[in-house]
């Protein structure tokens, strides 16, 4: 127990802006069922931060829209919490429940035959519909887009609108705050208005932009 834990380096945090995320949100067909249940699954992942498991776990009895809307989930440690929902994620589940129908105890998000859906086809899910992101606006990044990037989106998205970070950990069922403390490293405004409290009155704010001389000698190199 007294040997360190190996030294490893850290994935770099992929999260979407809020721009991406609504563009996201705008590739699946709504004239298709499989369109209505996947924009109400993307929705729900990223506003809530649900992990994969309890995203697949989710049962129609699990979703409470209209006042106080929240979805209560069982998450790591089978520790249960409950996430408060916005309008507009509330107003999509709302009326995915009713085509949805069936029982209390049914999937929430069900394949064509009402199985559950697996892991894997989340995964397809959310690939499937980067790409159709990135064909409509090329500076969405397709690649390498995976559901735990909605969850990041969803505490980053928290983060830059200045929500305590212990609030973040208990609205993503984090054990510990510490595991929090990653999307502080990722959110470059939160230092850059630290560097801006820091610059001196003779200092000009804002970022950098250099010169077109300056960027065609970097071209060149």
């Amino acid at each position: 127990m007294a040997i360190p834990p190996k030294r490893f380096d850290r994935p770099e945090i992929r999260f979407l802006t809020q721009p991406q995320l609504a563009v996201l949100l705008a590739a699946p067909d709504p004239a298709r069922w499989e369109g209505r249940r996947d924009q109400a699954l993307l929705a729900l992942c990223a506003q809530a931060g649900l992990r994969v498991a309890e995203l697949t776990g989710l049962n129609n009895g699990d979703v409470t829209v209209g006042d106080a809307a929240n979805v209560r989930c069982l998450g790591k440690g089978r520790k249960h919490r409950s996430v408060p929902l916005n309008t507009a994620t509330s107003s999509l589940l709302a009326t995915w429940a009713t085509e949805r129908g069936g029982r209390q105890d049914e999937p929430l998000f069900p394949t064509r035959t009402g199985r559950r859906l697996s892991p894997d086809a989340v995964e397809r899910i959310v690939a499937k519909y980067a790409r159709t992101a990135a064909s409509r606006d090329h500076t969405f990044p397709a690649d390498k887009i995976h559901p735990h990037v909605l969850r990041h989106t969803c505490a980053m998205n928290l983060l830059q609108n200045g929500v305590d970070s212990a609030v973040i950990a208990l609205w993503l069922g984090h054990a510990d705050i510490r595991s929090t403390a990653a999307y502080l490293h990722a959110d470059m405004t939160i230092k850059e208005r630290a560097l801006q409290r820091m610059t001196t009155a003779n200092t000009p704010s804002g970022r950098y932009q250099p010169g077109d001389k300056l960027l065609a000698f970097l071209d060149s190199l």
